[in-house]
């Protein structure tokens, strides 16, 4: 398959920045709360470097002993000498229903807009079976398969799939495994890895990696750094397949 040294790639990838890299997470308890986290950074500068970056960010999750609802929203713009960097915006959310002690459902959806990436809208919902490898007080590791479906829409036509489109849908193979570890008292690490196989056009995939870590000043207050990095095997027309980003910022935490 195509795809396989990519996921060796970025497995590695994962493994080498995880220590180093992250975006903050909201805390997690099975009591049926709700709790918050809110993520905000900035960079400005002029003179003889002209530029500017905002990034914001907000999640939540309410987490029992047989369920777990997460949502996290973000908006990234970045200007220099008066062009723009990035405009990307996104939301998306899971449930994980437990049916037995290792395994559990899900649904998830997720909505995007990258202009600088051609994407005026992306809109994906997925379901599918997990299984919990390892759970405990410290952290836990899931692995997923399912099946989702994306529909995108362009700000310009441009060549997929082989033809000129404004909209492309497509029925997709989800893959995913994620992990969440308190390393100290004050110290968080997670990291997320999701594969996309396209079923409509074989052998184009997407390919998303999420990896970091948090560190707590205060209880409520915490320094955090973001890494994501985006790949798209078929993404348009003068475009490129990868797309990276490092944030850092500091996180306000609501439990």
């Amino acid at each position: 398959m195509p795809c396989r040294p990519l996921i060796a790639t970025l497995t590695a990838v994962s493994a080498l920045l995880a220590p180093a890299l992250s975006q903050a997470q909201v805390t997690l308890k099975p009591d049926g709360q709700w709790r918050y986290l809110l993520t905000a950074g900035a960079n400005i500068s002029s003179g003889n470097n002209d530029a500017s970056t905002l990034n914001l960010a907000a999640e939540g999750a309410r987490e029992t002993d047989d369920d777990k609802w997460t949502w996290a929203a973000k908006a990234d713009r970045a200007r220099s000498a008066g062009v723009d960097t990035t405009e990307r915006y996104g939301l998306r959310s899971q449930y994980n229903r437990d049916f037995s002690v290792d395994w559990f459902g899900f649904g998830s959806g997720e909505l995007l807009r990258d202009r600088l990436a051609n994407i005026a809208s992306r809109t994906s919902v997925a379901s599918g079976v997990g299984r919990h490898v390892w759970q405990e007080e410290r952290g836990f590791f899931d692995v997923s398969v399912g099946l989702g479906y994306t529909y995108d829409r362009y700000i310009r036509s441009t060549d997929i799939a082989g033809a000129m489109r404004d909209r492309y849908g497509r029925l997709e193979l989800v893959l995913a495994e994620e992990s969440s570890h308190k390393l100290t008292e004050t110290t968080s690490l997670r990291q997320k890895f999701s594969l996309y196989p396209d079923l409509r056009d074989s052998g184009k995939y997407r390919a998303v990696l999420d990896t970091g870590l948090t560190v707590a000043m205060t209880q409520t207050l915490n320094l955090s750094a973001g890494l994501s990095y985006r790949y798209d095997s078929d993404p348009g027309t003068n475009l490129k397949k990868a797309d990276t980003m490092f944030v850092t910022g500091v996180s306000l935490r609501f439990d």
